[in-house]
């Protein structure tokens, strides 16, 4: 990702650079596309373009890290608005088994830790996208979403990109840059692993309920008829 970053900005400058990259935090949860392009709009984005800031003279950190601050809580409110706007149905008509998933998943998710739900999502590639449409589906209190929005995003989007950077320009920091860095990778895993054992259970739990009343209907069907 830092190689094609590299080239990026040896084709089109700073400032081009700057909106590509804050374009693609934004389009990321906004616009969905963080549903068919996780790596590009997400943790390797923000680490690439904060390594690059380090080695680059012309690139700024000051600038960088709060534009994906700016831009990552601007795409999880749009996100918001259309679930509240459009409903259920906005993300029902999506096709593909990995969406419907990520959609049953999050739902879970955040019937699980409410608000905690919206910031813990930004660490998971499904749940950045999925949570705040579902959040404005829920009805989640506006002032609720965007206190978890901002906390969620300014700590994803700015953590990371300032962790590339550190990596980049300061040697002694630099393992603990990368400790930093792998121990949020980490949590984004155990975070997913977690929410897809517990939509499982939840699954199983619907499903033997679904098989018990089918069973107590079929004998009381039987108690008619042979009456």
């Amino acid at each position: 990702m830092a190689h094609d970053l590299a080239n990026l900005l040896g084709d089109v400058g700073p400032i081009v650079f700057y909106l590509v990259v804050w374009g693609l935090v934004f389009a990321g949860t906004a616009l969905f596309v963080g549903v068919f392009i996780p790596f590009i709009t997400g943790d390797s984005l923000l680490f690439g373009a904060g390594i690059l800031t380090g080695t680059h003279d012309d690139l700024s950190i000051w600038i960088l890290a709060p534009g994906v601050g700016i831009a990552a809580v601007l795409g999880d409110q749009v996100g918001f608005w259309l679930g509240r706007r459009f409903g259920r149905p906005y993300l029902t008509k999506r096709n593909g088994r990995w969406v419907k998933g990520g959609i049953r998943r999050a739902e879970r998710f955040y019937e699980l830790f409410g608000w905690w739900s919206v910031v813990i999502s930004r660490y998971i590639p499904w749940g950045r996208v999925f949570i705040p449409p579902i959040a404005g589906i829920s009805g989640m209190k506006y002032w609720r979403f965007l206190t978890a929005n901002i906390v969620g995003a300014l700590s994803w989007g700015v953590l990371i990109t300032v962790i590339g950077y550190f990596a980049a320009v300061n040697p002694t920091v630099r393992p603990i840059a990368y400790a930093v860095a792998g121990v949020v990778i980490a949590i984004s895993i155990v975070a997913g692993i977690r929410a897809w054992v517990l939509d499982r259970r939840s699954r199983r739990a619907a499903e033997a309920d679904g098989e018990a009343d089918a069973a107590v209907e079929l004998d009381a069907k039987a108690a008619t008829a042979e009456s």
